[in-house]
């Protein structure tokens, strides 16, 4: 998928229908010229309504379509005809998209689920027609309700990328090139950056024909909790993902201070990303021999952890193993 063509943020204006007026309608027939009032109801408008797709990847189709409009509801007629409910406009959206009210922000909700469907904007009630206002003191009531009006506004929608595995590391530390290794994803690689500047997906075959999903979520920097770099553009989409994956080069610096500044960033942001389950991975440890290695232990996290190489193939099978138990609570 071109980088051009992955879109995780629109703003469209939600227009819902118009319910239809009631009827004021009163029964005449040959033999009843005096009958009593028979106004059907007015139909409700329609709705602006979400709904989750799992053959979406990104909101590109919504990019150019900033005005989306239901129908209206069809008015009441005699013979307690009740008027058509008006067309509903519905949204197919990728699995992960948070709607948002843009003027206060809120989080309306989330579609999760293929098929999920939520209303986000509500079409207007229809009126009701005179025969629902007889009584025994107003027998021939001339007149009805109007429908009511449709709600109109802007909403947000973002993407937040749903997968299994999520990669997260400094630039270059990697991530495009073992996800390229790992699954059929073709990430651009290049040795400067940000090259990557939108979440990859790839799909990591497992044993017994099993596989699971890994995001290359573009690099973290120092501050990106308050929009440095590629900030929060990226950072939401580390919120869908069920475990996270740390990659930090085998020629750092400091492996764990690193890892620790990667760890302070997803705090900042969101203090419940801390609650996924986390592994380090070590990546460039071709470089390596033993005594390196032994003398790297010595000063990493509390957490689990794999030297790997995914230029020489080294331990990228247990480290699917690894992170395959982690998904399972094996």
């Amino acid at each position: 998928m071109p980088s051009d063509n992955f879109v995780d943020y629109v703003s469209i204006h939600c227009t819902s229908g118009n319910g239809g007026s009631g009827s004021t309608h009163f029964r005449r027939e040959k033999y009843i010229p005096k009958g009593g009032p028979d106004g059907g109801d007015g139909g409700r408008g329609g709705h602006v309504i979400l709904k989750g797709n799992n053959q979406l990847w990104t909101l590109l189709h919504l990019k150019y379509k900033k005005h989306i409009r239901a129908g209206h509801g069809a008015h009441g007629s005699g013979n307690l005809k009740s008027g058509a409910q008006g067309k509903d406009y519905i949204i197919e959206v990728p699995l992960g998209t948070v709607a948002k009210d843009k003027e206060s922000g809120e989080v309306i909700f989330e579609i999760t689920e293929n098929s999920q469907e939520f209303i986000i904007q509500n079409g207007g009630r229809g009126g009701l027609g005179n025969n629902n206002f007889k009584s025994s003191t107003n027998q021939t009531p001339r007149y009805a309700q109007p429908g009511e009006d449709g709600i109109e506004g802007w909403k947000i929608l973002e993407l937040k990328i749903l997968a299994d595995c999520g990669l997260v590391g400094f630039p270059n530390a990697g991530k495009s090139t073992l996800l390229s290794v790992l699954s059929a994803a073709k990430p651009e690689i290049a040795d400067y950056p940000f090259t990557t500047l939108r979440p990859n997906l790839g799909m990591v075959s497992y044993r017994d024909h099993r596989s699971f999903v890994m995001a290359d979520i573009p690099g973290i920097i120092e501050g990106a909790h308050t929009g440095k770099g590629l900030g929060l553009r990226f950072l939401r989409h580390i919120e869908r993902n069920s475990i996270l994956l740390f990659l930090v080069p085998a020629d750092s610096d400091d492996i764990k201070k690193e890892y620790n500044i990667l760890l302070t960033e997803l705090k900042k942001y969101n203090p419940e990303l801390l609650y996924k389950d986390r592994i380090l991975a070590i990546s460039k440890s071709d470089m390596l021999d033993e005594e390196l290695k032994a003398e790297i232990k010595k000063d990493l996290p509390d957490v689990s952890y794999l030297f790997i190489s995914s230029v020489a193939q080294f331990n990228l099978l247990e480290l699917k193993d690894l992170i395959w138990k982690s998904l399972n609570n094996d």
